[in-house]
């Protein structure tokens, strides 16, 4: 399971999410996405943690919280859905 972690200061780093969500548990991946023209981040990441007992801990503890003067959006993530604008090729 995956944790979507929105509303991220521009300013956060993979090692901040890091950090924040070891209190938690262990934490296996950060992934924070970067614009593809700026290069700026995208207000937005990905965490994944060792077991769903922590996650689950980390999500309901974290979700409205405020860190970095923003309110943090935090929930499992939803599975990525095939783009329907794909055109078929024959």
């Amino acid at each position: 399971m995956s944790i979507y972690v929105g509303n991220l200061s521009y300013d956060v780093t993979e090692e901040d999410l890091q950090t924040v969500f070891s209190d938690y548990g262990q934490v296996k991946r950060v992934y924070l996405p970067v614009d593809r023209e700026t290069k700026r981040m995208r207000g937005f990441g990905f965490v994944e943690m060792s077991n769903d007992t922590e996650e689950e801990a980390a999500i309901e503890t974290l979700d409205g919280a405020q860190w970095m003067g923003r309110q943090m959006k935090v929930n499992k993530a939803k599975p990525r859905e095939e783009s329907t604008n794909r055109r078929e090729r024959f």
